[in-house]
């Protein structure tokens, strides 16, 4: 065996699944359940490989996928799709339970599922995506892992309300007269039922969640930064759906801007960066390196440690790890993505006073506005719909009255602002909005009161409290 094989035969293997119970089993201690209840939290209850053909061009090609759902407390099920050559069991198995950990702490019932589909989506036409992705769907259905009421999947890494709407198809068409079909999965186009909002709803979380963190004057006052998000700076890592639009609330409320990372590279500007800019020149080069005033780095990942006072890993699994966490420079780390940050980078952060707010809580935007699609399919009625044409004209009787009595007009932009009943987006902003507030709130204060040293093991105590007693609730346990 060469000394190459010897090392790498040495050389541990990362367990994301394993990292995720790691951190259970660090946060059950601080937990009233038994053994028993705690090691059914933990378990996956339903794993799903396959492995099918489809013809590709003159070829047939093996496809392997995955659906995994990690806990029935509550059904259905809920998770994403990805669609990635580094798709596998443990993966998928790490990401079904930290949905159920995710949904559990935003409040929303359901259990955590995951699913996935080992290919490179860029390697294959259109039409051979919807050929992959119909016959996915139908290996879903006749396994029953798939349903409004069972297994609602969502869009993940590499896919999009594309591929949702040819899922959402292939259900229908295969449950016939079934009324409520299209609650099989979120993620939708609205022309399809989807609910306007979605797409933005992961990045907008993440920006409220940290929002709310900058606007605790304890926790500022920890870190020795002013309240408020205006004036503090931000690196993003990660131009993708979630990275893009978290940058997008940040900039425009006032922060700056002044890293950003992609897989090309990174660039820097303590100064701040034009996000809208950078867009422009990254869809006109297809780089964002060579951005005029910007130090670059051809490691992006070398730029997730330059100065900064916020963080946001928006992209990938483990980048920030027991190799590189000391030089970490920011004060607080939003988990925009799923698992960016390993154990070991979670302990050295935690010594060094950074607030990690984790992703379990912070990037659960996505399955929130999910929920509210999966109402909206199941009511078969848009939001606002109802109240929007009398909320105006209540409002507009008020206005008026008040203008009566003090005998002065207001201006044209103030009477739409009173006068405005909520659209759909506006629902859904809100409900997002009042979600991650509420949900830091619960666990700022388990994290006060229950011992716990950091914020994602105080998150993790308030998703086993709500998934225990749901499973004491049921009486499953004879």
């Amino acid at each position: 065996m060469s000394d190459t094989l010897t090392a790498a035969a040495a050389k541990p293997h990362y367990s994301f699944f394993h990292g995720v119970e790691r951190n259970f089993d660090k946060a059950a201690s601080y937990t009233r359940f038994e053994k028993g209840i705690l090691e059914q939290i933990k378990a996956c209850n339903s794993v799903y490989q396959m492995k099918f053909p489809v013809r590709i061009g003159d070829k047939i090609e093996v496809i392997e996928a995955y659906r995994v759902q990690h806990s029935h407390h509550k059904l259905p099920c809920k998770g994403g799709i990805r669609y990635s050559m580094d798709v596998n069991q443990d993966e998928v198995m790490a990401l079904a339970a930290l949905m159920t950990y995710k949904c559990a702490i935003v409040n929303v019932p359901f259990g955590g599922g995951k699913g996935g589909i080992r290919i490179n989506p860029k390697n294959y036409t259109p039409f051979e995506l919807e050929k992959i992705t119909r016959r996915y769907a139908s290996e879903l259905v006749k396994k029953n892992f798939i349903g409004p009421g069972i297994d609602v999947p969502a869009p993940d890494y590499g896919t999009g309300a594309r591929e949702m709407s040819w899922i959402a198809d292939t259900y229908a068409s295969l449950k016939p007269g079934e009324v409520d079909a299209l609650g099989c999965v979120t993620g939708k186009p609205v022309t399809q039922g989807g609910v306007r909002g979605r797409t933005e709803a992961t990045g907008l979380g993440v920006f409220y969640g940290v929002r709310e963190l900058c606007n605790t004057a304890e926790d500022m006052k920890k870190l020795g930064l002013n309240t408020g998000i205006e004036g503090k700076r931000v690196i993003v890592q990660g131009l993708g759906n979630v990275g893009y639009y978290a940058a997008k609330f940040f900039y425009d409320n006032g922060a700056i801007i002044v890293g950003l990372a992609e897989y090309e590279g990174g660039i820097y500007s303590d100064k701040g960066l034009n996000l809208y800019d950078v867009v422009e020149h990254r869809k006109a080069t297809g780089s964002i390196l060579g951005f005029a005033g910007a130090t670059e780095f051809k490691n992006s990942f070398d730029t997730l440690e330059q100065p900064c006072d916020i963080l946001i890993p928006a992209a990938l699994e483990n980048v920030i790890n027991a190799g590189n966490a000391d030089r970490i420079q920011a004060k607080i780390i939003g988990e925009g993505a799923n698992g960016p940050l390993t154990p070991e980078a979670d302990e050295i952060l935690n010594k060094k006073g950074v607030i990690v707010v984790p992703d379990m809580y912070l990037n659960a935007g996505g399955v929130t506005v999910s929920y509210f699609e999966w109402l909206k399919n199941l009511s078969h009625v848009r939001f606002g719909r109802m109240d929007k044409r009398f909320s105006e004209n209540q409002n507009a009787f008020i206005l008026n009255s008040v203008e009566g009595l003090i005998g002065k007009k207001v201006t044209d932009r103030e009477r739409n602002m009173i006068m405005h009943g909520p659209d759909e987006v506006d629902l859904v902003y809100s409900g997002l909005e009042d979600t991650m507030i509420g949900s830091y709130h619960e666990i700022r204060e388990s994290l006060l009161s229950s011992g716990a040293s950091d914020m994602r093991t105080a998150a993790f105590v308030v998703a086993i409290n709500k998934v225990g007693v749901a499973y004491e609730e049921l009486g499953i346990f004879p």
